[in-house]
């Protein structure tokens, strides 16, 4: 290692978020430097920040405030990194560098400049970067499982969303490129990969002048990899086409993450997105006559402002009559940048929260009956954490995505990162318990 300082690297927010935090870890590990996962013992801390909603920027000040008053030296970089570069440097003299959300693949000429005395701010105003097969990474998940970008940005403005001012426009990756990163992560023994971007189902847009999702779930059927798990899938973008191929390619997962964010038309059309509010329950029907086994996820957010008593009931009754696996609940949260800081009609947060309470207890049966059907049936289960007092393993089957569904506890002997099946013996309203079956 010669005298290069040591790094470790805070990762908070989303997958996108981790991805970048694994290619600076897999830039840094290649130049040379050590990568240590105590942050006591790091020369540096990089926080990698996410300023989706407040309680995200909450956490993330927080950290930087602990690593701060330890006398850490800390690279900010992420999306609150983008956002609030000359705030953050003003008032963390510890922060020694920001880096934005497209500029992280300069991770290490930024701690080289840092160590040559200088204070860096490498943010780009108009991201653009987008990492491909061919850029290091070191992996932080499970062994089991990897994130796959298939693209970065947003092209659509909802009102409430801040993503695109922090992240840019929509860029896709070639298929080619995907697909040899997915066969790079096989050969790694990864048994399942997630898509993820922020649209998945506009995938190849801006390169191919229209949606290439289909093509490229067709391409993926060809790795060796067992689960292909899409996130981000607008129920818009779900094409005859695109269910064709989720029908016909054995290894991508009848898992479909829809963003509904909410069901009252006058809500989508504030929200700027109309074009959601003429198709929610024609569409989720058509998607379930398509695909029976179908395993759907939304989430929801509550309390945009202007929503009323009845707006809210509306999507009670969507909730109650679609009966999705699993289900998310937000409460609106106002952005400075985004056009619903400034509705008229804000909602006091005591009655956004008592509308989450109400929306996800409306849910909890509906889940508990899901998972009660899973009792009595064998199921590939993919094991990832094994207790090391009771022996006991923690797994997921497929339909549940890591680290926001449900998971299996699983009694009897297997691999980490392997999929075994599982007798499923017993359920509650969030996980799964039962027996790996021995051949």
């Amino acid at each position: 290692m010669g005298d290069k300082p040591t790094i470790a690297i805070s990762h908070l927010g989303c997958e996108k978020n981790r991805i970048d935090t694994e290619h600076m870890l897999g830039l840094l590990v290649n130049a040379g430097y050590g990568v240590d996962s105590n942050e006591e013992l790091a020369d540096y801390v990089i926080v990698n920040t996410c300023s989706f909603i407040e309680a995200a920027r909450e956490e993330s000040v927080k950290t930087l405030v602990e690593l701060a008053e330890a006398n850490k030296k800390i690279v900010i970089a992420g999306c609150m990194a983008q956002h609030f570069q000359e705030q953050l440097l003003a008032e963390l003299p510890e922060a020694v560098a920001v880096v934005g959300t497209g500029d992280y693949h300069n991770i290490v000429n930024v701690i080289e400049r840092v160590e040559q005395g200088e204070r860096v701010k490498q943010v780009s105003i108009e991201p653009t970067y987008i990492a491909d097969e061919t850029t290091p990474r070191y992996r932080t998940t499970t062994e089991g499982v990897a994130y796959l970008r298939v693209a970065e940005g947003c092209d659509y403005r909802c009102a409430f969303c801040i993503i695109p001012h922090l992240r840019g426009n929509q860029r896709s990756r070639t298929i080619e490129s995907i697909v040899t990163e997915a066969k790079q992560l096989a050969s790694q023994g990864v048994q399942e990969i997630i898509l993820i971007s922020q649209i998945t189902t506009n995938y190849g847009l801006d390169i191919y002048g229209k949606p290439k999702l289909a093509e490229l779930l067709r391409a993926l059927g060809e790795v060796d990899v067992p689960w292909i798990r899409m996130h981000y899938a607008y129920p818009t973008g779900l094409t005859p086409d695109v269910i064709a191929a989720i029908q016909e390619v054995p290894n991508v997962l009848p898992y479909l993450d829809l963003p509904l964010q909410h069901s009252h038309p006058e809500i989508l059309r504030a929200m700027n997105r109309p074009w959601q509010g003429r198709v929610n329950d024609g569409i989720i029907e058509r998607i379930k006559q398509a695909l029976p086994s179908a395993v759907l996820r939304t989430t929801f957010i509550v309390g945009f402002p202007g929503e009323t008593d009845e707006h809210f009931e509306h999507l009670l009754q969507f909730v109650q009559r679609h009966e999705f696996d699993h289900v998310g609940v937000f409460t609106f949260s106002p952005e400075e940048e985004t056009p619903a800081y400034k509705l008229p009609n804000q909602l006091p947060q005591v009655v956004m929260d008592e509308r989450r309470s109400r929306l996800m207890e409306l849910q909890q049966p509906i889940t508990w009956r899901k998972n009660q059907q899973e009792v009595g049936k064998t199921v590939n289960v993919l094991i990832e954490q094994e207790n090391p007092e009771t022996g006991e393993l923690i797994g997921r089957s497929a339909r549940f995505a890591p680290e926001i569904d449900g998971q299996v506890y699983v009694v009897g002997q297997a691999q980490l990162g392997t999929i075994v099946p599982v007798d499923i013996q017993s359920a509650d309203t969030y996980d799964l318990y039962g027996q790996i079956v021995n051949n």
